[in-house]
């Protein structure tokens, strides 16, 4: 088995230019860029970008109008809550009324012991 045999400095610096020279020869040989295809591929790309632009505005349209409703649903329940507790809240005597009933109680106590 023959052994590994190093290159040259020389070696290494033609192998290197040659390489350069394929590159530069392929890429010669490529055709033009054509304006149209340019175009129309710029075209394409600000076309997709826009229809993202109006998905994002649309979803997030969505998500305000979802927040929206959902506050008002939550209010119309409370609204609903406080109509209900009004209505089935029992209902205070006022301090006239207090009076008059612990006077009653005062005088029909009073009518026992004297009675």
């Amino acid at each position: 088995m023959p052994s590994f045999k190093e290159q040259s400095f020389q070696e290494r610096a033609a192998l290197s230019a040659k390489a350069k020279q394929a590159a530069l020869e392929k890429l010669r040989a490529k055709p033009p860029v054509d304006e149209a295809v340019v175009a129309a591929r710029r075209a394409a790309a600000e076309a997709k970008e826009a229809a993202k632009l109006q998905a994002s505005a649309d979803k997030k349209a969505a998500r305000e109008q979802a927040i929206a409703d959902k506050k008002a649903a939550q209010a119309q329940a409370a609204e609903e809550a406080a109509l209900a507790a009004k209505k089935y809240a029992p209902v205070m005597p006022t301090e006239a009324e207090m009076k008059a009933a612990r006077d009653a109680r005062y005088a029909a106590r009073k009518a026992r012991v004297r009675g």
